[in-house]
């Protein structure tokens, strides 16, 4: 299934397929049938295939449609559950105990707010610390889950997927390369990079010297990146140097003399997990966690 199917395409091709017809589908799901018409489309696109043959008189599923009929009732099935399954939070209290890291801005923000109305009777805690410490404090159960970036020493623990996230350029205003929209890898290969030292987060050094390599450059390596303040601060008003940030960290910092683009060729992105211990059962808690991360996608 392509990565951009999403639930509600699900739902309208499903009663689309019960209904071979695109108007009573409209009036099940309470919305006008050109809503309907739409997003079936964007499915099809998604998908690569025609899920329905329409004419002027008549609908009928495809030989893929009729394929894809079933798995797409058997996600649709899976997603109530997984909603069914935190309804009990509404009655009950509990304790979740989450590691966080730096640089989740506004995600963070939405998951939390997400995670409220799935289940308002857990009371939840954030924990901050490198995410090392974090991965073992979740091994020996003193955390519930963490939230990380990147892929981490696996031992223990199960990783599962949240979200991915863009990650931007981050330049001086004065820059010629601030007035670009998007900024190619290979134009920044004069300018020294702050980033996080390889011991400190090696999947996010990792993803940026990769795609300087493939951008074809060595990155001319600059001072570490140590807090987004002091480095924002030294790209604003220092020598001309670049680093990144997450998208979602951007959107929570206008700095002045410093600008945000994005990148291309290639474009980097980070994918986001939620790690859990491998030996002891997933608690209703942090299903209610994983449900809120989809929401927010």
């Amino acid at each position: 299934m392509g990565s951009d199917v999403e639930l509600r395409q699900l739902r309208y091709f499903v009663t689309v397929a019960e209904e071979l017809h695109f108007g009573r589908a409209a009036e099940r799901l309470h919305i006008v049938q050109p809503a309907v018409s739409q997003q079936i489309r964007r499915l099809e696109r998604g998908l690569g295939v025609s899920l329905f043959s329409r004419t002027t008189r008549a609908v009928a599923l495809t030989e893929a449609g009729q394929r894809f009929l079933p798995h797409a009732r058997a996600v649709l099935a899976a997603a109530d559950r997984a909603a069914d399954s935190v309804t009990e939070f509404r009655t009950s209290s509990a304790l979740l105990r989450l590691g966080t890291s730096e640089g989740l801005g506004d995600r963070l923000d939405a998951l939390l707010g997400a995670f409220a109305r799935l289940a308002p009777a857990v009371s939840l805690e954030l924990v901050h610390a490198p995410t090392a410490q974090r991965l073992q404090r979740v091994r020996d159960g003193s955390l519930s889950a963490t939230i990380v970036r990147g892929s981490w020493p696996s031992s223990g623990l199960d990783f599962t997927p949240l979200w991915t996230d863009e990650v931007l350029v981050a330049l001086p205003a004065s820059h010629p390369l601030a007035a670009e929209s998007e900024v190619a890898f290979a134009s920044l290969a004069s300018l020294p990079v702050r980033l996080s030292s390889r011991a400190r987060n090696p999947p996010l050094h990792d993803l940026v010297v990769s795609c300087c390599r493939e951008a074809g450059f060595e990155p001319v390596l600059g001072a570490d990146f140590t807090t987004a303040q002091d480095t924002l601060g030294a790209l604003g008003f220092g020598r001309p140097q670049w680093t990144v940030f997450y998208r979602a960290h951007a959107n929570l910092l206008p700095v002045p003399g410093v600008v945000f683009r994005p990148l291309r060729d290639p474009s980097p992105r980070m994918p986001t997990y939620l790690a859990t211990p491998s030996d002891r059962r997933v608690t209703p808690e942090v299903v209610a966690l994983i449900e809120a991360a989809r929401t927010t996608e």
